[in-house]
């Protein structure tokens, strides 16, 4: 929290408004889908876990996960997408991301093997936590599920982002043109396709997750450069909260608030879990370097920092 909003009056009410905003737009922009447009935008609900075992007040852990529905279809009984487990320590203000590609193949609590994206498919939000949890040895306190025109939408509502890119790439389908390295501000649309592209990376899923997490900051960046403009509070909010449903009361959303709010660039660090590829009953899926996984896991878990990828 600023100088500003520890001096109380004036400065406690724009940190307050700095926080909704954070918590609504951040949650948003975690989780980046596949799929097409619907009136059902974004859920956010709380595990099964949270509810019934103790954990560490000053770390929340959230899973962000992109529907792959189609009109009509409930986003969060179909395919998951680009799942990044999110930790906030509340306390140090640092945060961290795990990107999971969505073809890793694990084992589901109560089903089997299968690709980590379907879970969802089977067993809901609940679910996919739980085999996240498998993997990562981290079990998410609540899960964050949304559609990629929500997204899109929220990325133009404050004006765009700028993002540093590490290679130079395109996609005939999403953006011919493709992306220049370098420093790039990207608008709405932009930023989804930036985040979505895949096929045309040299490391395919595992770059784009990689993607994901540099838009992850670009957005953390922007608000923080315009959380005092007159009207952008209230905007984003707003623009949020006519689409979001959630089964969260009101204690728990602040708190949610509180820890992205406190998020120090200095201390943000993410890694994208690796693995090899295999065909396993005729599709092509991604084994995860479970080691890996546990260290990740192993490493944020108190702190909510990855020391190494």
């Amino acid at each position: 929290m600023s100088a500003q909003a520890r001096s109380g009056g004036r400065g406690l009410v724009g940190g307050l408004r700095r926080a909704g905003l954070a918590a609504v737009l951040m949650l948003v922009a975690l989780a980046l889908p596949d799929a097409g447009p619907s009136s059902t935008q974004a859920v956010l609900v709380r595990t099964e876990t949270a509810a019934a075992v103790p954990l560490d007040r000053d770390i929340v852990w959230i899973l962000a996960v992109g529907s792959d529905a189609r009109p009509g279809e409930d986003m969060t009984r179909v395919r998951g997408d680009a799942l990044q487990l999110i930790g906030l320590h509340t306390r140090t203000g640092a945060a961290t991301a795990i990107g999971i590609p969505r073809d890793s193949y694990v084992t589901i609590p109560g089903v089997g093997s299968d690709r980590i994206n379907a879970a969802m498919v089977y067993g809901g939000p609940d679910l996919l936590g739980r085999a996240v949890g498998d993997l990562i040895g981290i079990e998410p306190q609540y899960v964050f599920v949304t559609r990629f025109p929500f997204f899109e939408q929220m990325i133009s509502d404050i004006g765009g982002i700028t993002v540093r890119n590490p290679r130079a790439f395109s996609d005939s389908n999403l953006k011919e043109r493709g992306f220049e390295a370098g420093r790039l501000r990207l608008g709405g649309y932009d930023a989804m396709a930036f985040a979505r592209i895949r096929k045309s990376l040299p490391g395919g899923d595992f770059d784009r997750s990689a993607n994901q997490q540099i838009v992850l900051r670009g957005i953390q960046a922007e608000i923080a450069a315009k959380a005092d403009t007159p009207g952008f509070i209230e905007k984003g909010v707003l623009s949020v909260l006519r689409h979001l449903h959630t089964d969260l009361g009101p204690s728990e959303l602040f708190r949610i608030a509180q820890a992205i709010a406190q998020v120090d660039p200095r201390k943000i660090t993410g890694c994208v879990l690796r693995g090899g590829f295999a065909t396993i009953n005729g599709a092509s899926v991604v084994t995860p370097y479970r080691d890996d996984a546990r260290r990740y896991g192993d490493d944020a878990r108190r702190d909510a920092v990855i020391s190494r990828c």
